[in-house]
């Protein structure tokens, strides 16, 4: 059986596992994730043929890079239908206006992606897309498989992401001075660790065969929260392996 606590206005409802899933739980569940999964591939796709678009397409490379108002645009609409998903619950759970954010979000997200991309070597790019699809693609099936509960595991993930902070505020008072390579790639290697430890643990909610797990309502938080990891993941890779700037 499984007992719920009260949905609160911006946060997704959580599930508490004691016991077996019923079978109609099941099937809830398995819908649930084929919903997720499947809107999950569409954003993926368009990221990365925004990300492909923009680093491998000459003239699309030379626009974006000669208009960055555009990436201050795409930056600001991001953060405002991030912010808007992620704290408003009512808003998020409403069809249709959930998928339209969502889809204005995950373009304006690709088109960031795209313009930092840009700036990196094409070769650094193709090789961070591989890894990232790589990770992602074993750390699903380790989530799937592993009876390792990483959804009881906040305590560590919040000093990871203590750690990732002070790393970021250290750059902060380096680099003006000059670039510190092993700096970079300590808070690039950081980075990756924390939002790979993430993914799992957000897979592990949405499975929901574990002691924490999200609500089958929330298939956009859901959906969100694994699509921000991926990218996440990504940009950090990139920060670690991108250093050959064309």
């Amino acid at each position: 059986m499984v007992d719920t606590v009260e949905v609160h206005a911006g946060c997704p409802a959580y599930c508490y596992t004691d016991k077996a899933f019923t079978w109609d739980d099941k099937n809830i569940r398995c819908v649930f994730v084929h919903k997720v999964y499947f809107i999950l591939m569409l954003q993926l796709f368009v990221t990365v043929a925004v990300v492909t678009l923009c680093t491998f397409y000459a003239p699309v490379k030379f626009y974006i890079q000669t208009h960055p108002v555009l990436y201050s645009a795409c930056t600001l609409l991001f953060l405002g239908t991030y912010l808007t998903l992620a704290c408003c619950g009512d808003v998020r759970r409403q069809f249709p206006w959930n998928l339209i954010l969502l889809t204005i979000f995950t373009l304006c997200m690709a088109g960031t992606l795209g313009f930092v991309s840009s700036y990196y070597n094409t070769k650094s790019v193709l090789l961070c897309l591989v890894i990232t699809a790589t990770v992602c693609f074993c750390v699903t099936v380790f989530s799937f498989q592993s009876k390792i509960d990483v959804s009881s595991y906040q305590g560590l993930l919040i000093i990871l992401c203590m750690v990732l902070l002070f790393c970021a505020v250290l750059m902060g008072f380096v680099v003006p001075f000059g670039y510190v390579p092993w700096l970079h790639g300590l808070y690039g290697s950081v980075g990756a660790i924390v939002f790979t430890m993430f993914l799992a643990f957000d897979t592990q909610l949405l499975m929901g065969n574990k002691h924490n797990a999200i609500s089958p309502e929330e298939y956009i938080f859901a959906t969100l929260s694994l699509y921000m990891d991926i990218v996440q993941l990504f940009s950090f890779l990139l920060h670690l392996f991108g250093d050959n700037v064309e």
